[in-house]
């Protein structure tokens, strides 16, 4: 049988070739990632969040005090308004028209009835007219018409005769009271009064009376019933219906009706009870409202500021407005919003993931500036209902932390994202979305380095001047009351200084937070006399030399390319401190001809030499160093090769076996990681190069150049700048700088006469 290998066809060797998977296939690849799940999932929790927070299924209401319209401001629904003015008027009426309340004090009238029954006994006691008491008798005389004479005495007499068979038996007395009774009856029990109080502002009409003896009112009358002139009336009509004959009735209205307008009054008025009905009446009162109807009112007019009135006006509109929204608005609007957050949070996804991978590759990186870009915003919604212009405050520091944690370009992109969400769901226009970017970009731009102090205030002075002259223009662009104008850009001058203060108070914390170092810190950390510097001064003094030459070069070639040359320095002050714990076996503190690897084996020698890099992670790590620096520490090596014991361990072999093979290269390499950033490789290729310059035994221009060239190739060839990002043209420059810096320190000298050559 025949092992050759079939011949395919034309179909399956097309078939065969595989192209790499094209962009939204590479994207559908990393959605079904986990990591990337979780942060969308993160990302779709903060957008959650926002929403509820500032209730964004309605329109935020978009209107403040000595704000000018640029157009006329037309209801967009009926709505009612409440009426102060009209509301107290209709309180003030209600009270007006409220009862007032009266004690009535019967006695006055049952002492009138009583003395009426006294009087008639006088009268009765006499049998004849002569023995009748005439002043008395003439009290119960009634009032003639007008033009009727004066009765004779035989008329008098006559009269009394019958007045006194009227009432001589006992039955007919009795019967007499007790029908005196039922006719005052109602005085006793209502009460009289000669006219209103002029204190009485109550109902002019009707009045509640009660007795003494009741706290509550017992009946409501007309107060015409009460009147004196109505209440006689009343009197004398009860008396003639009453009374046996209407001789008896006339006589005892003539006896009472002067006696009864002696009393005047019997109601007083309660002023307590009064205003306590005033009171309840007002406060029943409903609140009056005025109608404004869609399309047609004018709620305030263009050009004109509005005032706190207007604004009152607006926010009922307003709330008028959200009462009838329908939940399908509602919904349309939330899908709105949350499709602009969906929109901001891709974009700037999209930029981390070609400029800044970092942030997503590390899931801390990615919550921590997640948690604060929300927290930015939902600041910002927060204190601008406070106060205008008091949300450029979360803003800009947003903005100064992401400058100062990653970049400048990633803090304008970011931070315009939150200015456009703080936008949307704050209600601002497009004047104070403009006012706030201009602001934070101005802060943005000027903040580069944190080398002193004062450099945050100076950002924050700086973002003050940006946003007053924005302001200004804006105001003056769109037509606004010039003095609101300055006074909104004085406020905004206020609120960015308040932020560079605050941000020089937060900067220690965000530099924990963020794991970042700024130059202020960097040069506190770089002081000569940290302990740890200290300690490698007095046990490795060769090495602290080394470390400083190290730094100076270093931080000029670092300089050269645009890193961070203060970030190289103070690196390469703490790269070897791990050689502290055993500073003998490393050439720069050995004594002359003392040489303590000539007692080991090259692979223990390179143990030993490897080993001061983890030494200097651990001592890095319990004296709280950054890991900026830490990450210096253990990457300035990479995983080069240790030449020197390798070559010695490569002869020592091939002498003892030289058939045996070569020896295995990776037990004499540093564990690396390889340098993981610019200013690493800066730094491995300024150590690698100080340390070599040392062998020189001239250190000509030429030579310190072949040098520099060799090392640069060296590490180029073996993969060493792969991962720092570093171009080709970067490691020309960092090379060009070494030799100017490295010819500088060996420096032609003039030889004196008697000067040898070592």
């Amino acid at each position: 049988m025949s092992n050759a290998p079939q011949k395919r066809t034309r179909q399956q060797r097309v078939a065969a070739v595989e192209l790499p998977p094209g962009t939204w296939a590479m994207l559908l690849a990393n959605l079904q990632r986990g990591g990337v799940l979780l942060r969308m999932a993160l990302a779709g929790l903060a957008a959650l969040f926002l929403w509820g927070f500032s209730q964004s299924w309605d329109p935020p209401f978009e209107y403040r005090a000595g704000e000018t319209p640029i157009r006329d401001v037309i209801a967009r629904v009926d709505f009612t308004q409440p009426d102060p003015e009209a509301t107290r008027e209709a309180k003030e009426q209600a009270r007006k028209l409220a009862i007032a309340v009266y004690d009535q004090d019967p006695k006055p009238i049952t002492q009138l009835r009583a003395q009426l029954r006294s009087e008639i006994g006088k009268l009765l006691v006499a049998t004849q007219y002569d023995e009748v008491d005439y002043d008395l008798w003439q009290q119960f005389q009634p009032t003639p018409a007008a033009g009727t004479p004066d009765p004779t005495d035989e008329e008098l007499a006559a009269q009394f005769e019958r007045f006194r068979e009227a009432l001589s038996d006992e039955k007919s007395l009795e019967e007499f009271y007790a029908k005196l009774g039922e006719a005052m009856a109602p005085l006793e029990q209502w009460g009289v009064m000669e006219a209103l109080p002029p204190q009485h502002d109550a109902n002019a009409e009707k009045i509640s009376i009660r007795t003494p003896e009741s706290e509550s009112v017992e009946a409501t009358r007309n107060v015409s019933d009460v009147l004196m002139n109505e209440a006689t009336g009343r009197l004398q009509q009860a008396l003639n219906e009453k009374l046996p004959s209407l001789d008896i009735a006339q006589r005892v209205y003539a006896w009472l009706a002067p006696r009864l307008r002696e009393t005047k009054s019997t109601l007083t008025l309660n002023p307590d009870a009064t205003r306590a009905a005033q009171d309840a009446a007002a406060e029943a009162t409903p609140e009056q409202t005025k109608p404004y109807f869609a399309g047609q009112n004018v709620l305030a007019k263009a050009g004109d500021p509005l005032t706190a009135d207007q604004i009152k006006l607006l926010r009922d509109e307003h709330d008028a407005l959200l009462a009838q929204r329908t939940w399908g608005q509602r919904l349309r609007r939330s899908l709105s919003v949350m499709g602009m957050f969906v929109a901001l949070y891709t974009l700037c996804g999209f930029y981390c993931y070609h400029r800044e991978r970092r942030v997503l590759a590390d899931l801390y990186r990615f919550c921590v500036l997640l948690a604060v870009a929300t927290a930015a915003i939902a600041l910002g919604k927060i204190i601008c209902q406070q106060s205008w212009g008091a949300d450029v405050i979360p803003l800009l520091l947003f903005g100064m932390i992401v400058a100062i944690a990653y970049q400048q370009e990633m803090a304008l992109l970011l931070t315009a994202s939150a200015t456009l969400a703080l936008v949307v769901i704050s209600g601002h226009e497009f004047p104070q979305a403009l006012v706030l970017m201009a602001t934070c970009a101005g802060a943005i731009l000027v903040l580069q380095q944190v080398r002193t102090r004062t450099k945050l205030l100076t950002v924050g002075f700086t973002a003050a001047v940006v946003g007053f002259f924005t302001t200004l223009g804006v105001g003056t662009l769109y037509a606004q009351d010039f003095s609101l104008t300055v006074q909104d850009g004085l406020w905004l001058m206020v609120w960015s200084v308040i932020a560079g203060s605050l941000m020089t108070v937060l900067l220690p914390s965000i530099e924990k937070v963020f794991q970042v170092q700024t130059d202020l810190s960097l040069m506190e950390l770089g002081d000569p006399a940290h302990p740890l510097l200290q300690e490698l001064i007095r046990r490795a003094p060769g090495t602290y030399n080394h470390s400083i030459t190290v730094a100076a070069l270093a931080e000029t070639a670092a300089d050269a390319i645009g890193a961070r040359g203060l970030l190289v320095r103070v690196g390469a002050y703490f790269h070897d401190i791990g050689k502290m714990l055993k500073p003998g076996y490393f050439i720069e503190n050995q004594s002359q001809g003392d040489n303590r690897h000539d007692a080991l084996m090259p692979a223990m020698s390179t143990l030993v030499i490897i080993a001061h890099v983890k030494d200097g992670a651990d001592l890095a790590r319990q004296n709280k160093l950054p890991e900026s620096i830490i990450d210096f520490i253990q990457q300035h090596h990479g995983t080069t090769l240790v030449e020197y014991f390798y070559r010695q361990a490569s002869q020592k072999k091939s002498q003892e076996d030289p058939g045996g093979g070569e020896v295995d290269e990776s037990s004499f390499r540093y564990p690396g990681p390889k340098p993981q950033s610019r200013e690493a490789g800066v730094l491995m290729l300024a150590d690698a190069v100080e340390s070599a310059s040392r062998v020189l035994k001239e250190p000509t221009p030429s030579r310190i150049e072949t040098l520099v060239e060799d090392l640069s190739r060296k590490r180029l060839l073996d993969g060493q700048f792969d991962e720092s990002g570093l171009t080709l043209e970067e490691v020309r420059k960092i090379g060009d700088s070494l030799v100017k810096s490295l010819t500088a320190v060996y420096h032609g000298r003039v030889k004196y006469p008697d000067q040898e050559t070592a």
